[in-house]
Order: structure tokens, then sequence, then C-alpha cells
């Protein structure tokens, strides 16, 4: 519990203000109802509306005013410290407890459970009251439940939730990757988005025309909303009011009663022709079907049309492709490709932005992306966490920052060397992180840098020699990489590796152990950097 509250007023205003806006949460929410069933926790839901309450995070609190600490979907947690304050009798406590809902309401939080004992023998009537009228869910937490019980059951059904979560995506990709070699690809792709979206999904042109689809037929007033999205996406390439190029929005969304309509331009379009889009009509409780929706509208983009018209580049990408599956080295593809030289992107969706992996695609002119199953470390040793996307962009094209993402960029490499590039872009990725920067490039070092001045074979055995103690132990290794590349901030490493600052001195205390050196020295810094290097060149070169 937080330190002794100040001394709330006798009173409280009853009418709350208007609820703030804030950013969803990044992670699934808990059916309260999931809560209550558990028995070892002994809850009990006595007020507040019992259908459709979701908890994302826990907040316990004893302050009179919470409001400032809470983000928005917190089970908000309290033993009524704060009502001791109170004088004036009853009349002032329930003017005091029905301010308390609605603010606590007007902030956002999803419900709020009441702590018997060691203040209160009993939930306040006067508070029942109050959250009755203020639609708050008032949950009553027993005197042999600790509040750290509630919350670790909380995450553990987060975590659990999360797991099936990627899971569910992960699964949604590889069966959409596989429809998509079969023979009728684009049709394959609809009937798998449907399955793995619980949903209807649809190719439209902008006049409503059907060009596939799967999934059980939507209401009338469903799919009269879908062709209205396909309208605006897809733009209408022969008429007075043709959209062309990036002239309309590449995503666009609808919500009815009981179902999430969400609709995808796919790229190609110009004069002369509609562009068909992407819709899907699902459960709106279903975050992940958006996700899912997200990389079949790439695959979309890719096989929809005949190859003509998608140009010469699609075809050349396409035969690259099947070159690569046959077992073609990448050298041999290149001359496919087109571009000489290619960029990787790697990007974070943040937390604030609904942005589609297609709509990034168009942002950065291309459909060569690929989901990235997302990846949590589940200790401290684990690896960092993988890119939400990956993108490959011809070289020539100028990479600018997206709204409502964090990207990484490589320098413009010819084919052979994107593997190389492909490390830089996660580099420059964790730096952007770690600064909240919304774009950093990787920036390769000039012909005449220092690495120029000693041979690959020296500084190879060099850096093998310096970093032996830790070549057991490649957590310690990125950690160093990471901490250098940073300039030593704690938190910003923290934030890059996705572990917290303490395991990040934790770690560096022991590299500067096995080590034995000292890694507050400047010239130390330079040689392990330049170590470091040296392996991620090497690394480079054996890929």
């Amino acid at each position: 519990m937080t330190s002794p509250p100040p001394t709330p007023p006798t009173s409280a205003p009853t009418t709350a203000p208007a609820p703030r806006a804030t950013p969803p949460p990044s992670t699934p929410p808990v059916p309260l109802a999931e809560l209550l069933a558990r028995t070892d926790l002994g809850l009990r839901q006595i007020a507040g509306p019992r259908e459709g309450v979701a908890i994302h995070w826990v907040h316990t609190s004893e302050m009179a005013d919470p409001v400032p600490y809470l983000l928005g979907g917190e089970m908000l947690l309290t033993a009524g410290m704060h009502l001791a304050e109170v004088t004036g009798g009853a009349p002032a406590l329930e003017s005091y407890l029905d301010g308390y809902a609605a603010r606590t309401v007007a902030a956002g939080a999803a419900a709020l459970g009441f702590g018997i004992a060691p203040v209160h023998d009993t939930v306040p009537a006067a508070l029942v009251a109050a959250c009755d009228r203020h639609g708050l869910p008032l949950v009553e937490v027993p005197a042999g439940t600790p509040f750290t019980a509630v919350e670790s059951a909380v995450w553990q059904a987060v975590t659990e939730a999360r797991h099936r979560e990627l899971t569910r995506l992960s699964e949604a990709q590889r069966a959409l990757a596989a429809a998509a070699a079969r023979p009728d690809p684009a049709a394959a792709v609809l009937r798998a988005l449907a399955r793995h979206v619980r949903g209807w999904t649809a190719l439209l042109a902008p006049d409503g025309t059907e060009h596939g689809s799967s999934g059980p037929r939507p209401a009338d007033a469903v799919r009269a909303a879908a062709g209205r999205l396909a309208q605006v996406v897809g733009g209408d390439g022969g008429g007075a009011g043709a959209r062309e190029g990036a002239g309309g929005p590449s995503s666009a969304t609808d919500a009815l009663p009981g179902a999430q309509l969400s609709a995808y331009a796919l790229t190609g379009r110009g004069p002369g022709r509609q562009a068909l889009a992407l819709v899907v009509a699902a459960d709106p409780h279903d975050p992940p079907a958006h996700t899912i929706a997200g990389v079949a509208a790439v695959l979309l983009s890719l096989i929809t049309g005949p190859a003509g018209d998608r140009g010469p580049a699609a075809t050349g990408h396409a035969a690259a492709l099947v070159r690569l599956l046959v077992g073609a080295r990448p050298a041999e593809v290149a001359p496919l490709l087109g571009a000489p030289l290619w960029t990787v992107v790697h990007a974070e969706r943040r937390r604030e932005t609904t942005g589609s992996a297609a709509s990034l695609a168009t942002a950065l002119g291309t459909p060569l992306l690929a989901p990235e199953q997302e990846t949590h470390p589940a200790a401290t040793d684990a690896p960092p966490p993988g890119p939400a996307l990956r993108a490959l962009v011809p070289g020539d094209r100028e990479i600018t920052a997206q709204p409502g993402w964090t990207l990484g960029v490589s320098a413009p490499v010819p084919v052979e060397e994107l593997p190389a590039a492909d490390r830089h872009a996660a580099t420059a990725l964790r730096r952007a992180l770690a600064q909240h920067a919304p774009l950093v490039r990787h920036r390769a070092p000039g012909p005449h840098g220092i690495a120029s001045l000693v041979t690959a074979d020296d500084a190879r055995q060099h850096a093998r020699a310096l970093l032996a103690p830790l070549a057991d132990s490649p957590p310690l290794l990125d950690t160093l990489h990471n901490w250098l590349s940073l300039h030593g901030n704690w938190d910003r490493t923290a934030t890059s590796l996705g572990i917290h600052r303490n395991t990040v001195r934790q770690r560096i205390s022991r590299i500067a152990t096995l080590l034995d050196t000292d890694l507050d020295d400047a010239d130390v810094r330079m040689e392990l950097w330049f170590a470091l290097r040296a392996l991620d060149r090497d690394a480079a070169t054996h890929r």
C-alpha cells in the first residue's frame, strides 16, 4: 500500500469530469469473471455491472484522488484508509464516496477492489450505492487475500492470454503463407483468413462488386458498410472522382453492433483501373484479428491481379522468391529484384497506433514486408524481442518517420549483404526505442575509419582473445554491445534489451569482473567497442 494519504475533503462533487482519452493498453484483457471464478482468491462482486468487464492491470492506492496515477483499464485496490479522514458523519461520507466513485470511473478504471481488514470489517454501504450509481464494478477482497495475490493472478492471466495470442498469430501467419502458395492463392488466403479471424472476408471493388469472399455471410447492414469502406480505400479507377496512387487512405474501419469492419487497400491503384480492397468483419473484442488481417493484406497485394498488371518489378520479385525456394543463392536472384541496393527496415508499432502492416507497407512503398512473431523475454538471460515488422525497400527510396511506428533503418546494401544490414537495422531499432526517437539510421563507417588500419584477420584474432571470457555467454556480449553503443546509459540499455536496469548493472559488473578491467576507462571502452565491431564484421562475412 502507498504512504498515508493527504486529508480528503469532507465532501466531493458528484459530477465526474469527462473521461480522458488514453491509448488502448497493449496487453490482452482479463475478464473480471475469470478472477471471480478463482476459489483461491475468494473475490466477490457486490456492485456495478457484471457483463463485459475486462481488467488490464492492477493498481493499489490509498489516496483520496488516485486519478492522476491511473492509465485506464485497472482494477483499483484500496483498503479504505483514506475514509478515516472524512469528518461530518454519514452525509459527508456518502458525498465523499460518490465523488470518489465518479472520479475513478472518469479515470477509466475497470473495477474497484475493496479490501476487508485491516481498516474495515465490511465494505461501506455508501460505497456500494455509489458504485451502483456510477456503473463501477465493486469487488470485495476478503481478509485472507493480500492485494499482491490479486495482482499476481491478473498478470498470470495476462501472460497466459498473451501466449495464446502469440501462438494464434504465429499459426495464422503460417496458414496464410501456405495458402498463398496454392493454385488459387487469393481464394485460399481469404478462406484461411476467415478461419483465423473467425469472421467474414471479401475482396471488393470500389463499386461493391465482390471478387471473392469466405466465412459466414454477414447481415445486409454489415455488407453495405463493407461496400462503403471499399469505396473509401479503393478509389474509383475510371470515374470523375478517381483516386490514384496514394491519394486515398490505405485502410479504414467502421464499427457496427457485434462486428468490427476493417478495409485495406491492396497495392496497385492507378489510372483507369479499380483497386481491390480486402474487407474483414470480425468480433470487435478480438484485437489479434486486426494484425492477422494486416498480414493477409500484404500477401493479397502481391497475388491479386495478373502478373502483367503488377508490372515487371512485382513479376521479378515473384521469380526471385521462387528461385530462392528451389535453392538458388541470394547473389543469383539479385538481378531479378531490379534495384541494385536494398534497405532493411525494422519497425515496432507504438502502443497508441492502430495502423496496419498493409498501411506501413504502402507508406514505405514496398510490398516486401514480413510481420514477425513478437517475443518477450521469459528470463533475464533471454534474447531481446524481435521487431514487429521487417521490410525490404529499394535503396534509392527515401525512408521517413511514420506516425505510430518506431523505425530502425540500415544503410542501402547489395543483396548479398542483406543479412548484415538486417542486424544493423535491428541495432538501429533498439537505439530508436531506447531514445524514444521515431527513426534511427545505421551509419556505415567510411573507408578511412580506424578499422581500415588493421587487417580483418588481426582484428578478429584480437577481438576473440580480448572477449574470450564472454564467449560462452551471448547475453553478456549483447548487453556489453548495447551498453557501449548507448554511451553507458543504464536506462536506455534496459529499454533496448527489454530487461530491468538492475539486471543491466549486474551484467556490466559481471563483465568487468570476467574481463578484469575498468569499464569506466574511456580507453578500455574504445578497445572493447573495436573488438565487438570486429566480431560483427566477421559474423557478416560468414552468414
